[in-house]
């Protein structure tokens, strides 16, 4: 374990912004990981680097979560636990299941980042989420260095949220999560529109089919990270109340949408930021992603800030257009 001087950060953010760590550590073990945090307090996790958006050098002490390993425990006849290590690439966790026949996270697949970051965003995509899946975390309190257990509960997952992005933001580090799966198979989602069209000759879809046409689904509307600098979705899908959606379908009889409650109607981000006019239009060295409103992409030597001004200027014609406050996934730096 060794921390290195002014490492540039470049390769260890999917946006591929160039900024530089004044000092940098990779961890492999909890060991490790124990040891420096019982040294520095002022750190700055980094995981798979998949949403954020570095807009400056970092001052702290950088430490890359790099930890391996999945771990398999038998639950019940029909269950099984997969206890997976936080530094391990998400996407290969997926399609290890999958071949392992172990059912659950198949609609999750081709998702950018690591195990230890998932239940932070509350990751999600055609119809599941984390907080379906999950069992259990471990994580490390930073400044006592003891390891705590939490469960669903205590997680308190949202739409894209949970505990770790508010009170307990920056204060524990994930080290490894446990996922509850299914060996038959019988609780697969196939209810997302896109899904269902590109297996309507499936009666009983396989689970590695559904991973298949999530992946397909994925690549023909998402820009590669290793091809073009991008965090995946930049902004949230804003949930509105229904007395604002009646007003909108007015104006724009077309709008989508999806029922969360009685009074609370859920917009697809991306349509909204269509509509203003940012679809496919490149601002300099950054810009709005030709497929998808939603993805914001560094083509080649775009800074964190401007990405970051751009955003900003999506956030204002929304809202001067639809009534409609943006809300940033990505975490910016």
């Amino acid at each position: 374990m060794k921390i290195q001087q002014n490492i540039s950060l470049k390769p260890y953010n999917t946006f591929g912004i160039q900024t530089n760590a004044k000092r940098f550590v990779s961890i492999n073990s909890l060991k490790e990981l124990k040891e420096i945090i019982a040294l520095e307090k002022n750190i700055f996790l980094l995981g798979g680097g998949s949403n954020i958006l570095l807009t400056n050098d970092v001052e702290k002490l950088v430490i890359h979560i790099n930890t391996k390993g999945i771990i398999v425990n038998d639950f019940g006849v029909d269950e099984v636990l997969v206890t997976a290590e936080a530094g391990e690439n998400w996407h290969e966790l997926v399609l290890w299941c999958v071949s392992q026949n172990y059912g659950g996270l198949e609609n999750l697949a081709l998702i950018p980042g690591n195990v230890g970051t998932s239940p932070i965003q509350n990751i999600g995509a055609y119809g599941i989420e984390i907080k379906d899946v999950f069992q259990q975390l471990e994580a490390i309190e930073i400044s006592t260095g003891k390891t705590k257990i939490f469960t669903k509960a205590a997680c308190k997952f949202g739409y894209r949220n949970s505990v770790f992005k508010n009170e307990l933001k920056g204060k524990f580090i994930i080290t490894n999560v446990t996922f509850k799966l299914t060996k038959k198979n019988h609780n697969i989602n196939i209810s997302y529109g896109a899904i269902k069209d590109l297996l309507t000759d499936k009666e009983n879809p396989s689970i590695k089919e559904i991973a298949d046409v999530v992946i397909a689904i994925r690549k023909s509307k998402l820009p590669d990270p290793k091809e073009i600098g991008n965090s995946g979705s930049f902004f949230k899908n804003p949930v509105i109340q229904v007395d604002l959606f009646n007003e909108l379908t007015k104006k724009y009889p077309e709008i989508p949408y999806y029922e969360i409650s009685e009074n609370e109607i859920k917009i697809p981000a991306g349509w909204l930021i269509e509509q203003c006019g940012f679809k496919g239009k490149r601002f300099g060295d950054t810009g709005v992603h030709e497929k998808q409103a939603l993805v914001l992409v560094n083509y080649n030597n775009a800074s964190g800030k401007e990405v970051y001004a751009l955003a900003q200027k999506i956030q204002q014609k929304v809202m001067e257009t639809f009534k409609i406050a943006l809300e940033i996934e990505v975490n910016v730096i």
